[in-house]
């Protein structure tokens, strides 16, 4: 019973789909669940899914974009939009997106988020490319 509390965080599939050594679909639990849905939506451009035409994030539609301030707060914001729509087991506590000095179209996406029902923290790193449009 001491793990059944968490339940309601979420079992699902594995993201990416991943198969067990005994042939069964491996699944993720409670925190990971999370983490992973929040990278589905990071991954997933708006469109991309014909039933859900509006799920996922308008970072997408930046690939091309100059790397400066302008194009960081657009993201940042995209972000922010996207996790509040389609995550609501959490709240979001900072965004912040840093350049890579060796790559410079590499931008780390940083997100730091609150469990609302466990009062947890967690933060995840997502890599997005751009390439100078210009």
């Amino acid at each position: 019973m001491a793990e059944n509390w968490r339940e309601f965080l979420g079992a699902g599939w594995k993201f990416p789909l991943q198969v067990t050594p005994n042939g069964g679909i491996a699944r993720s639990l409670a925190e990971q669940r999370i983490e992973e849905s929040i990278f589905m939506i990071l991954s997933t451009s708006k469109g991309e899914r014909k039933m859900l035409p509006d799920f996922g994030c308008g970072i997408h539609d930046l690939v091309f974009a100059p790397n400066n301030a302008g194009t960081i707060a657009q993201i940042a914001y995209d972000v922010r939009e996207a996790l509040v729509l389609y995550e609501p087991r959490i709240d979001i506590l900072d965004i912040n997106i840093e350049t890579v000095s060796e790559a410079q179209n590499l931008l780390l996406i940083r997100i730091d988020y609150h469990i609302r029902s466990t009062n947890n923290t967690g933060n995840i790193v997502y890599p997005f490319y751009i390439t100078e449009g210009t």
